[in-house]
């Protein structure tokens, strides 16, 4: 019995390896007739039953893969049949002992071909302790046949399991899709975020700026020279950018530790020469009146002359060979700044001191016209208008010329109804709150303009209302051409810093304004509106008149101390001959 139960053991295992072996329906031929147990004679069923029992079977594996629930309740009923294969396979092969086979042949066909998925045979190990023990329950009398039983038994339960274990994986990599969006809700999170600091900045800027307005005059210029400041500091910032593609300038050694000192000294010698002349001109009534502050009035321009000649001097003692090429492009860069800024912000606080009018409303023209551009451009525009900005549109471009034309009218007309706005400055201390009083320039004068006759007759008719005239002042004309000025010249002082931009490859010149990049991006039509502001205003609008201050500075810089005594007497002789009381 020993060789019979090895032999078949070893038969039974052939049979889990191949499936479409005829051993297979050797073997199975007994299993058909389930009717053995309690009869002894087997029945031989055909070939092609034997095939359609297969696939029945093939099709409950499939049904307990697709089905976790139902997979869990079929094995159980299958494990005490599908030991008897191996025990099926004696009978064949040994027809003489009927009687000890017909427990063996109990197991229903249906069952036993399960066999068709034996390629995870690894997973035998796991399934062995499951179902090994109900078939020696259910069958006590086949003692020997159930420890033979038990190796087979794995091979038709395990192929169940071990596809369920493979194919969940699978469908758990597939939520890694989705990992695109959420890519993408990063970039959106962040243009939203750029928008609510560009937002928010943007107030913070409208309403200080409005705040150092009310404050008074002394605050716009502090303003004035912290804008300066910071474009100088990112323009000269350039420099070391453009030299770092160098490959000599990248080592420690060849950076010239005097560069940055010589660059801040040349700022402060040029502010100090241009603010000097601006404070020398609009207050000499105090500063040729103070004994400390003369002789820095009446030399200013050789003190500046002589700290200039000391900054050069040290830029030639810092000269060393080999580096002499960076030097001097530092040096011409440095003066091609101070040209550009400060002397522009030099233009722009004069234009400060004559009113606030006119640094104000052009200031706002030039924000007006750059806000109406973008506004007209992404509504209607089409026909791109330079290369050096392609965002920029011809339609924005002429958009924004009339709707700042118009709003140069009102936003001046408004602003000229105030002696704070349109007064020169002779005090720095006064503000919005201050009774500031003077004779405003002709050009704010209110005159009226008389209508043709037939057309006051037409106008009447229509409106139901006389007129006669049009009330206007000289400075709505000069409004009209600080407006075309403003948005078709202005804007290329912006194509000029973006074509500055694209050479030294930045999107920005700094971040000194969150969410607005540098102060430059701001300030590059600024400075060149106020340069035109100034020359228009000194030409064609400033009335020359003899001051206090003009004379007082003639006194003191031509006459000797006996001739300017010899002036006070004659003076006081004049108004006591005028019937003046002069006090002593």
């Amino acid at each position: 019995m020993s060789i019979f139960a090895s032999k078949t053991a070893f038969e039974a295992l052939d049979v889990d390896f191949g499936e479409e072996s005829e051993e297979e329906t050797v073997v199975e031929v007994p299993e058909v007739t389930a009717d053995q147990s309690t009869s002894e004679e087997p029945t031989k069923p055909t070939k092609s039953a034997m095939k359609k029992a297969a696939k029945l079977a093939r099709r409950e594996a499939k049904q307990q893969k697709s089905l976790a629930k139902s997979r869990d309740a079929s094995p159980s009923p299958a494990p005490p049949q599908t030991p008897p294969p191996a025990e099926a396979t004696t009978v064949t092969e040994t027809s003489s002992i009927p009687a000890s086979n017909a427990p063996k042949e109990q197991p229903i066909v249906e069952d036993v071909p399960p066999e068709p998925a034996p390629s995870p045979v690894v997973v035998e190990p796991e399934p062995e302790p499951k179902i090994a023990p109900p078939p020696a329950a259910s069958r006590p009398e086949n003692s020997t046949p159930v420890n033979g039983s038990a190796k087979p038994t794995p091979s038709v339960v395990a192929p169940t399991e071990p596809p369920h274990d493979v194919i969940p994986p699978q469908k758990a990599e597939q939520p890694q899709p989705p990992a695109k969006p959420e890519a993408a809700d990063p970039e959106e999170a962040k243009k939203r975020q750029n928008v609510v600091t560009r937002t928010v900045w943007t107030l913070i800027m409208i309403f200080g700026f409005i705040s150092l307005l009310l404050m008074g005059h002394g605050y716009m210029i502090l303003l004035v020279m912290l804008c300066q400041t910071l474009v100088y500091r990112e323009v000269t910032a350039l420099f070391s950018l453009k030299a770092s593609d160098i490959k000599a300038s990248a080592s420690e050694d060849i950076k010239d530790p005097w560069s940055k000192t010589l660059n801040w000294y040349f700022f402060a010698v040029t502010n100090y020469f241009l603010y000097g002349e601006s404070i020398i001109y609009y207050f000499k009534h105090v500063v040729f009146a103070d004994a400390q502050l003369l002789p820095f009035a009446t030399n200013h321009r050789m003190i500046s002359f002589m700290l200039y000649t000391i900054g050069f001097m040290g830029f030639v003692m810092s000269l060393k060979k080999g580096y002499l090429k960076q030097q001097f492009g530092l040096f011409c860069w440095v003066h091609m700044t101070l040209l550009f800024i400060v002397v522009s912000s030099h233009f722009i606080m004069n234009n400060i001191l004559e009113g606030l009018i006119w640094f104000f409303v052009p200031a706002s023209l030039v924000i007006c016209n750059d806000v109406f551009a973008y506004i007209w451009g992404k509504t209607i525009g089409r026909t791109p208008l330079i290369s050096l900005s392609p965002k920029k549109t011809v339609e924005g471009f002429v958009g924004a010329f009339w709707t700042t034309l118009l709003f140069s009218l009102l936003w001046g007309s408004f602003f000229m109804r105030y002696k704070y706005m349109i007064c020169p400055v002779h005090d720095l201390g006064v503000s919005a709150w201050s009774n500031v009083t003077c004779t405003p320039n002709p050009v704010f004068v209110w005159k009226e303009w008389q209508i043709w006759t037939p057309v006051t007759s037409i106008l009447s008719a229509c409106l139901g209302v006389s007129i006669t005239s049009i009330p206007y002042t000289l400075y709505h004309f000069h409004l009209m051409f600080m407006s075309i000025f403003a948005s078709l010249v202005a804007p290329f002082g912006g194509f000029f810093a973006s074509g500055f931009k694209r050479a030294f490859n930045i999107k920005d010149f700094g971040h000194s304004i969150p969410g607005h990049g540098g102060m430059t991006d701001r300030m590059d039509c600024q400075f060149l509106m106020g340069v035109f502001i100034y020359v228009y205003y000194s030409s064609l609008i400033r009335e020359h008149h003899v001051t206090v201050g003009s004379v007082l500075q003639t006194i003191v810089s031509g006459l000797t101390v006996d001739e300017q005594l010899e002036l006070i007497a004659d003076m006081r002789r004049y108004l006591m001959g005028q019937g003046i009381r002069v006090p002593c």
